[in-house]
């Protein structure tokens, strides 16, 4: 087992020893130099080999790569537009006048941003520090806040239909993501209802709300008034609902031949992904509105601009799974799995998920560096390789927020004390997301072992 024991120990001690003089902490190079050394110690030294792993590995999650890309300039087009507005205004003017209806409309939309955008601290960043002083002026502190805020977009980031770590973890083991993405309604549906009610019961204590925070016009009436903005978005959400509800597939009934040749190029197949053909389908769409395409080179430069960081990660990743897979790494723990305690198996490999999640801010991180080894092997001891999807995406997304050194809360935290001028301390921050944390991280074990 040391041509797998190796490379994961260069991979975590990169990671997490942030005192490695140049390179500590420092997630892509990290990734690189763990496939770099896992094809060497394959016998694969020529560089050559080592750029077909590469493309290789890239392939493997092309898909992912592309709803990335493609998602987060979607999601600045609908910046631009005001959808985001639209949405919360909807909100607010139907559950927002009393203080838990106003927060669980905050939830709500941050659970939508995060969606839209794939990636807790993107969501956080993008969308949360819109809400931050509305949510001071119902009398809750930064910490409170700071909660509300990472919980919110958390959620979002694995909320079916646009659920990025529901996608990964099937693309890591090679399945289709569609009876993964049912499933995933029901469990995180949940986590939403929860945190909802957590949040509403929890921090608010005032009886009513400052008049500024209620909309003069009526639900429906914003609705009506702004109603194109919400096309695309209501465009992208029936063609993925269809599909995966209904079984009635728009785009390959009309794109059928398109998308098959398509696929047939590598890495460019990603793009014949029925998600990811959603997406720019609707991102083609909303660059017909006069506020996106006159502002075109502002949205584009922002959208690559907010998801650079999270491409890097997976092209880099790209590398080490490539090397796993041409180098025998893949293979020798699926043997070694066999051999081994299977309880020790999907409590190690679970408790690992969380651990990286936490420590990187990104669910995308975790399962790219643990998930990639860990699915296969759990397949390979008989987990359902749908329950074994569901497992690596809830365990994952369960380190967003969890203490005590999660990275998304401490972006938030400061972004929090920023604007209102005042400490914001992450880890009782931490804390108080506990809940949420705890329900993914059983969701994800439960699954591991039913």
């Amino acid at each position: 087992m040391l041509i797998v024991l190796v490379p994961i120990i260069v991979l975590l001690s990169i990671i997490l020893i942030k005192k490695i003089p140049y390179i500590g902490g420092n997630i892509q190079i990290a990734l690189i130099l763990t496939g770099l050394i896992a094809l060497i110690m394959g016998g694969f030294y020529n560089p050559v080999d080592w750029i077909k792993a590469w493309v290789n590995g890239i392939d493997r999650i092309a898909w992912v790569i592309g709803l990335s890309f493609f998602g987060s300039i979607y999601a600045e087009t609908q910046v631009k537009m005001g959808t985001m507005d639209t949405v919360i205004n909807f909100l607010r003017a139907i559950f927002g006048h009393s203080p838990k209806g106003l927060i669980s409309v905050v939830v709500i939309a941050l659970v939508i941003a995060g969606s839209l955008l794939g990636d807790a601290i993107a969501a956080s960043t993008v969308i949360g520090v819109l809400v931050i002083r509305s949510l001071a002026e119902m009398d809750m502190n930064g910490e409170q806040i700071c909660c509300t805020i990472v919980m919110g977009a958390s959620l979002g980031s694995i909320m079916p239909p646009i659920t990025q770590a529901i996608f990964l973890a099937a693309a890591l083991l090679g399945i289709s993501p569609d009876p993964v993405v049912n499933l995933g309604y029901f469990t995180v549906g949940i986590g939403v209802i929860m945190c909802t009610l957590y949040v509403a019961y929890r921090f608010i204590k005032i009886k009513s709300l400052p008049e500024d925070l209620i909309p003069k016009e009526g639900g429906w009436q914003i609705i009506k008034k702004h109603w194109l903005t919400l096309l695309p978005l209501m465009i992208l959400v029936v063609l993925i609902v269809l599909r995966t509800g209904f079984k009635i597939d728009l785009l390959t009934m009309t794109m059928g031949p398109f998308l098959k040749w398509l696929s047939t190029i590598t890495i460019a197949k990603g793009m014949s992904n029925l998600i990811v053909m959603s997406i720019i389908l609707v991102t083609i769409v909303s660059f017909c509105y006069p506020l996106v395409y006159k502002n075109a080179g502002t949205v584009l430069k922002d959208g690559v601009r907010n998801v650079k960081s999270s491409l890097g990660v997976q092209l880099s990743a790209g590398l080490m799974l490539g090397a796993f897979y041409m180098a025998g790494q893949i293979e020798a723990v699926k043997n070694f799995a066999m051999g081994l305690n299977q309880t020790l198996l999907k409590l190690g490999g679970g408790g690992a998920l969380a651990l990286i999640g936490m420590l990187t801010g990104s669910q995308t991180t975790s399962q790219n560096t643990i998930f990639s080894f860990l699915g296969p092997a759990l397949v390979q001891i008989g987990v359902d390789p749908v329950h074994a999807a569901i497992a690596g995406s809830h365990m994952a997304m369960s380190g967003q927020g969890l203490p005590p050194a999660d990275l998304t809360t401490f972006v938030v935290a400061g972004l929090v004390g920023g604007i209102l001028g005042k400490k914001v301390d992450p880890v009782k921050s931490m804390l108080l997301n506990l809940p949420m944390c705890l329900y993914f991280m059983f969701i994800g074990f439960l699954f591991m072992f039913i």
